[in-house]
This record gives structure tokens, sequence and C-alpha cells, in this order.
């Protein structure tokens, strides 16, 4: 059987999620549902894990959920990381340009380049994309970096003029990188949209999952809790994921023009 949380798996919070998930395996095996002894991390923990069929729990994107991964795999839940100014269980994108980037809004970045994590994120691109359309303007793709951090670090360094960040990761940038959140600025803040959903494979039972996640959260110690930024446990429905709009994709934005 497989479980991963790797979407904010940085090292500083590696041991608060082992302890997460020890909890959330020791709530599902006294429910007699066989876990991992421990967490799967690396290339594995994203879609070798998201389309296995031993999936017991992992966290994806909430385009990866509506785009490839609806139908099949299970919704568990959505973590509420308490964005400011979302509703429990969303989050946003928080746009970033160099520190001393004469700009000062989104607006000003008309025909910027964008660096993005990968073409199927939602805070990395698809975010991005729909609120600059709804400003009037076009960001149209710079270099796919892999990572939200490296998407940072490329416009740190000017291989790029803007980026998004997932809210959550920006936040544990600010905490655990502030040498290179002072070379960034914040220059706008997309609509929310659902956060990152916990799935499961689609033979598991959902609710019975959920309860066991939302105990774990809830006996979390403090500490651990606010390393993991977490509060608790939203069931929101696949329909929410699936009302978010896709955008184009970046080889057709190129086509676009």
């Amino acid at each position: 059987m497989i479980a991963s949380l790797a979407m904010y798996d940085r090292a500083e919070c590696q041991p608060a999620n082992d302890r997460l998930w020890a909890l959330i395996r020791d709530g599902l095996r006294a429910k007699g549902i066989d876990a991992p002894d421990r967490l799967t991390r690396g290339e594995g923990a994203y879609w070798p894990a998201w389309k296995s069929p031993d999936l017991i729990l992992s966290q994806t994107c909430g385009y990866p959920f509506r785009a490839r991964l609806h139908g099949q795999v299970r919704l568990v839940g959505t973590p509420d990381y308490g964005v400011e100014g979302c509703p429990p269980g969303h989050y946003r994108s928080i746009l970033v340009a160099r520190a001393g980037d004469g700009r000062g809004d989104a607006a000003d970045f008309d025909g910027a380049p964008l660096a993005y994590n990968e073409a199927l994120s939602q805070s990395g691109w698809a975010a991005p994309q729909t609120h600059a359309a709804r400003i009037g303007i076009r960001l149209p793709p710079g270099p796919a970096t892999g990572a939200h951090r490296a998407s940072a670090q490329a416009v740190a360094e000017g291989r790029a003029d803007i980026a998004a960040l997932d809210a959550v990761t920006w936040a544990l940038i600010q905490r655990f990188d502030p040498a290179l959140a002072a070379l960034l600025k914040v220059v706008g803040r997309t609509d929310p949209t659902p956060g990152l959903p916990l799935i499961t494979g689609p033979a598991q039972d959902a609710d019975l999952i959920a309860g066991c996640v939302a105990r774990a959260i809830d006996a979390l110690s403090e500490s651990d809790r606010a390393t993991l930024r977490i509060r608790g446990l939203v069931r929101l429905s696949p329909a929410d994921y699936l009302a978010v709009p896709n955008p184009l994709a970046p080889d057709q934005f190129a086509r676009s023009d």
C-alpha cells in the first residue's frame, strides 16, 4: 500500500508530516485498513502514487484532480491551512516579482514572462492565467521550473519577471527561506480556489479515511500544526474542483498569439 503527503513536505516539515502520518496510519489500522509504516517520498510520491491501485492516501493539486484524476480516485477531503482571505479549505496564488522591480502591481506586468512550476499546477499556472485574463493582461510562459521554490528563485535571479506561488508555500518560504523571500515582493493575489485535495484509491472508503485524517490533525501537537500550518479537514465536493476553469496550456498559449 502507498501513502504520500509530498505537496508541502520540505525538509523542515518532514518530521511533523511523519508524525501526522503515524497518527493517520494508526487510526486506519484500528479500522482494519492496511496502511504502510512510512510515507513514500521522491518522484514516487506524485503521479505514481496518485495512479496506483494501492493508494491509501495522498495529496494532489486541484488541476490534476479535475483534469486527469477525477473518476479514477476518490476525494477524501481538503486540509484547511487558514490562508488569509480564503474560505476554509481554499487557498490562492501569491504573485511575486523581484524586490527591486519598479512595477508595483500585477497589472503592470502585461507581457512579462511567468516562471511556473508545471503546466498542470493550479496555483503556479492555472490561477495566474485566470487572474491575468480577469485584469486584462497576458503572462506568457517563462521557464518551467519544476517547483514553486524554484520559480521564486528564477524571479530572484532575473530569469523571469513574475511567478505565482501557492500561498502556503509562500508562507513556508517566508519562514524557512527568509533570504530568498527578502529578494521578492508581492504584486498580487489571485481569487481563492479549493485547496490541495487528499485522495485515495477508487476501492477505498473515503469517508472512513477522512474521519481518521480529521482525528489525526486534531491530535497533532500545537507545534506540529504550526509547522504544517494545518487547522483541520474540510469536506469539499468533486463539483467544487470541477467548477474551476482550465486555462490554455503553455504550448497552446504560444500558438494563441
